[in-house]
């Protein structure tokens, strides 16, 4: 079963830049589509941004331009780079992880807060 592992999350200044990685375990990653989502307070989780098995990456229209996501096979990471960040970035982030048969793995999240 695979298992996955948020860090980077912080606290940062509007503007400011972050890292996020999600190390996975439990089965090779490149079986899987992955993915990063964010829930805010009071908020639906939400697609941030993925990358499919063919390597297809999209985005929410929110942060086209200001985050990169990026996948390590070989090293069986994910990441996410996001710049300029603003307020409304704020939330939990977690890495996702999906199967060919559309079964859906979580990590435990990793809270990044935009503030001043």
């Amino acid at each position: 079963q695979l298992q996955l592992v948020e860090s980077g999350g912080g606290l940062v200044q509007p503007g400011g830049s972050l890292r996020l990685s999600c190390a996975v375990s439990g089965f090779s990653l490149d079986y899987y589509a992955v993915g990063w989502f964010r829930q805010a307070p009071g908020k639906q989780r939400e697609l941030v941004a993925s990358i499919n098995r063919g390597g297809g990456i999209n985005y929410a229209d929110s942060v086209k331009g200001r985050f990169t996501i990026s996948r390590e096979d070989v090293n069986n990471a994910v990441y996410l780079h996001m710049t300029t960040l603003k307020p409304e970035d704020t939330g939990v982030y977690y890495c996702n992880g999906r199967s060919q048969t559309n079964s859906d793995y979580w990590g435990q999240g990793t809270r990044v807060t935009v503030s001043a």
